[in-house]
């Protein structure tokens, strides 16, 4: 799972929940704009609450926690490198889902190494996502 979208033939990422890195990436940079940690401390490891959920309903639970501390998220963006699965037949579908999940816009851009190095042997995928809150 990749921004709430299953890729039809892709395995996907090892993890505690279902390992969508672009959804991780988004809670991680709402969370940290609002002074208020990473998924890690929100949404920890080692408690069994957490085994296999769905990171858009993680990324709802991030968002609400943001608005309880009075803030909303403006937008967030995403940037993805991996070569597979190939993110712009994807790229629509991945931003509805997050965007409904955060409560604002969330976009999302992939990018390929064109099988250069680690990521490029497909054995991970980097999501690196900002977020612009305003205080309400």
């Amino acid at each position: 799972v990749i921004g709430g979208v299953r890729f039809p033939g892709y395995t996907g990422l090892d993890g505690h929940s279902d390992a969508d890195v672009v959804a991780h990436a988004i809670i991680d940079a709402v969370l940290g704009a609002a002074g208020l940690g990473d998924i890690g401390q929100n949404f920890p490891d080692d408690s069994g609450e957490f085994d296999q959920v769905n990171s858009i309903d993680l990324l709802e639970q991030a968002a609400q926690l943001v608005q309880d501390t009075g803030w909303w998220i403006v937008n967030a963006d995403c940037t993805v490198i991996t070569d597979e699965p190939q993110i712009a037949p994807a790229k629509e579908e991945m931003e509805a889902n997050l965007s409904r999940a955060a409560g604002g816009p969330v976009t999302v851009c992939g990018k390929r190494t064109e099988g250069i190095g680690a990521l490029g042997r497909g054995e991970g995928i980097v999501a690196i996502a900002v977020a612009l809150l305003e205080q309400r």
